[in-house]
């Protein structure tokens, strides 16, 4: 086979894999699977007309040149008396084959540009939020004026014991999360996208939206839907070990329950600044700890405080050591380690109740308290 006929070939193998994942397409509902799907959004139902647009385009070229490659190769076989071509090059073949493929790529650039187009107009948004990702999480900050005030992050709520397989599997496996992120339907909302550690990748298929989250940078997206639901993503970026146990979960409520879960929040915001004047009694920092333990900490430095990723705590020179190091530890991590400094993702109320936890369970029994005044002031000195 000559070089030309090689390129062909190769050329030509693509759009026939195209060919025979289009036939198992229409096999049954299962199979259809593999393909994109339309989403809940108007430009998601674009992307996925272009995408189809584009595979139909690519069989039919496959088809074109597989079937005259293989019309040539059975109407000029040697049995039947051919003899090959001398000649090397035709100038008419050269110019049929350059020109066409051109026109072909001028016409798919032109939906192309049409759909990218409005996928970067990020304009005439009507609220903001900014996505922070950390290592193995998201963080949410409502910045229009009315979402003032509220942020929370967002941890993956699949339990150990699911992950150790130690009980079955829920339907959402690795999917679910203790804080979603809350929008009003029909309404422009553009994501600011950025990360605090290493590189991640917001994406929500449903939802049309894949945007890298880059330490220094700030992307832009958007999305917009009329239709309510919980739409379900992850980061897909490789961003650490854990990078599995980072999903996203949106959910899209009508304008009247959007506005009662944000008075909620505004609530939750306005009781933490009142507790941060408040003392606690041992017994509340234990159990506010607790929760907070098993929601932040548990993962590395297990359940019982045994380690894990993460050194131990029980017993640890830490936990039952000076508690400014114990502090400097909680609020700002240890760099170059999976330690991460929490004094940002947690408030004065949760990291004095985890301290507090931390240095009086597992067998420490320091006896000590940490009170939110004492982790404002190790902050500010």
């Amino acid at each position: 086979m000559c070089f030309k006929a090689k390129r062909l070939f190769g050329l030509a193998l693509g759009p026939v894999l195209m060919l025979l994942s289009a036939v198992a397409l229409a096999a049954g509902g299962e199979v259809s699977q593999v393909n994109m799907t339309p989403g809940v959004t108007e430009v998601g139902k674009e992307i996925y007309n272009l995408h189809m647009l584009i595979l139909w385009i690519c069989v039919v070229i496959g088809v074109g040149v597989f079937g005259v490659m293989f019309y040539s190769i059975y109407a000029h076989r040697k049995s039947k008396g051919h003899e090959p071509a001398t000649f090397h090059e035709s100038t008419k073949v050269e110019i049929a084959w350059t020109v066409i493929p051109f026109f072909i790529l001028i016409g798919m650039a032109f939906p192309a540009t049409s759909t990218l187009l409005k996928i970067y107009d990020n304009d005439d948004a009507e609220m903001d939020v900014l996505v922070t990702g950390y290592q193995w999480k998201w963080k949410y900050e409502y910045l229009n004026e009315q979402g003032e005030n509220v942020s929370f992050f967002s941890n993956l709520r699949t339990s150990q014991s699911e992950i150790y397989n130690v009980e079955d599997k829920g339907e959402h496996y690795l999917l679910e999360v203790d804080e979603p992120l809350v929008l009003p339907a029909d309404t422009k909302v553009r994501f600011l996208v950025t990360a605090n550690d290493v590189i991640h990748s917001w994406w929500v298929p449903e939802l049309a939206v894949k945007k890298d989250a880059v330490p220094g940078f700030i992307n832009e997206a958007w999305t917009r839907t009329a239709q309510e639901g919980v739409f379900r993503g992850q980061c897909a970026e490789l961003c650490g070990k854990d990078h599995g146990f980072m999903p996203i979960v949106v959910n899209v409520v009508s304008e009247d329950e959007y506005a009662q879960w944000l008075d909620t929040k505004q609530a939750e915001a306005a009781q933490i600044k009142e507790l941060m004047a408040q003392t606690f009694s041992m017994d509340e920092l234990m159990e506010r700890g607790k929760a907070v333990y098993e929601r932040n900490c548990l993962a590395c430095h297990g359940g019982g405080g045994e380690g894990g990723v993460g050194t131990a705590i029980a017993g640890s020179a830490i936990a039952t050591g000076a508690l400014p190091g114990h502090l400097e530890i909680g609020v700002n991590g240890v760099p170059g380690t999976a330690m991460q400094a929490f004094g940002g993702q947690l408030n004065d109320v949760d990291m004095a109740a985890v301290i507090t936890y931390q240095r009086n369970a597992f067998g420490n029994n320091m006896g000590d308290m940490v009170q939110p005044i004492d982790v404002f002031n190790f902050k500010k000195g």
